[in-house]
């Protein structure tokens, strides 16, 4: 088994990009091991425990998920979609919802393409073998096994790149017994650019050591998502009209100019950018069926609603006058 009939088998399973790394930790003096666990000790994860205690410990190898790990098959999903960027719009009265939650929840979306990639896997092995799939809940250290599978580098705003597709990708690994030569890791290319470090309107990315990393406590997808209970005054301007996440990081990143867009349906908005005083009105029931099997429901019917109100008094609607 190679990493080319891994690709091949990927493409058809509906993933534009695959790779494969290692089932062990990244070699010491790699970003690997050093940005995850002096992210959690400065404090960055905010109040998201689950990243943190034994979770932290056992991220960074494969095998704490599947004993037998020899290969990490690293796959992305692309969900760019011909609409807008953040950036490009300002209808004052609309509300943005990052784009990766416009649609369909991708967990489901990317395990159905592991599943399906695992049984191609067991046609063409010809043995058995053990295989673990992981889409994002996983104690496992996502982009630092794509990178090594070749999928792209980190970025300064922490988002995996490609260079020919850029940061629009779902990501998610099959672990799998099998030997397979690993790929290489492409050459970090973010150079001296700075664009999403000066875009970032409350000043979320900072450095940490020779890298950048996110500080979650002051980044708008962590303050509109994982936050619960009050956000604090001097981060509720930056918000701007954001209501669940926030792309802009991505939106200024030269390397998604040219982003390749999907034609996948699953990703479409269901309502772009929907007006604020609509979604200042709706009812818990409301919401929890309005955003049906979306991330949105992530921030709960409270912090949604919180999230709207900062919104539409960072627009200064009449309504609130």
């Amino acid at each position: 088994m190679t990493a080319g009939i891994i690709r091949e088998l990927a493409r058809e399973c509906g993933f534009e990009l695959a790779g494969v790394a290692a089932a062990e930790p990244g070699p010491e003096g790699t970003p690997e091991r050093a940005w995850y666990r002096e992210w959690v000790a400065s404090g960055f994860a905010g109040e998201m425990r689950y990243l943190a205690g034994h979770g932290a410990a056992v991220r960074d190898d494969p095998r704490n998920l599947l004993a037998s790990a020899r290969s990490v098959v690293c796959v992305g999903k692309l969900y760019n979609t011909p609409w807008p960027y953040s950036t490009q719009f300002d209808a004052g009265d609309r509300a943005w919802i990052s784009r990766y939650a416009w649609g369909e929840d991708y967990h489901g979306v990317v395990r159905r393409g592991l599943e399906r990639l695992d049984a191609m896997l067991r046609e063409r092995a010809g043995a058995g073998f053990e295989s673990k799939i992981s889409v994002d809940t996983a104690p496992l250290l996502e982009r630092s096994y794509a990178r090594m599978a070749g999928l792209g580098w980190i970025g300064k705003n922490t988002c995996l790149i490609n260079q020919q597709g850029g940061s629009w990708f779902f990501l998610g690994e099959l672990l799998v017994s099998l030997a397979i030569d690993a790929d290489a890791p492409p050459p970090d290319r973010c150079g001296t650019c700075r664009r999403c470090i000066d875009a970032c309107p409350t000043g979320a990315i900072v450095p940490a050591g020779p890298w950048f990393t996110v500080d979650s406590r002051r980044c708008i997808s962590y303050l509109t998502i994982e936050l619960r209970g009050a956000i604090a005054v001097e981060h509720r301007a930056g918000m701007g009209r954001h209501v669940f996440g926030c792309d802009i990081c991505q939106d200024v990143c030269p390397w998604n100019r040219r982003a390749a867009a999907t034609s996948d349906p699953a990703f479409g908005p269901r309502a772009f950018a929907p007006p604020l005083e609509a979604l200042a009105a709706v009812t818990e029931g409301e919401f929890h069926s309005m955003f049906r099997g979306t991330p949105v429901t992530r921030a709960r019917y409270a912090g949604f609603v919180r999230n709207v109100a900062i919104a539409m008094g960072n627009r200064k609607l009449e309504q609130l006058r």
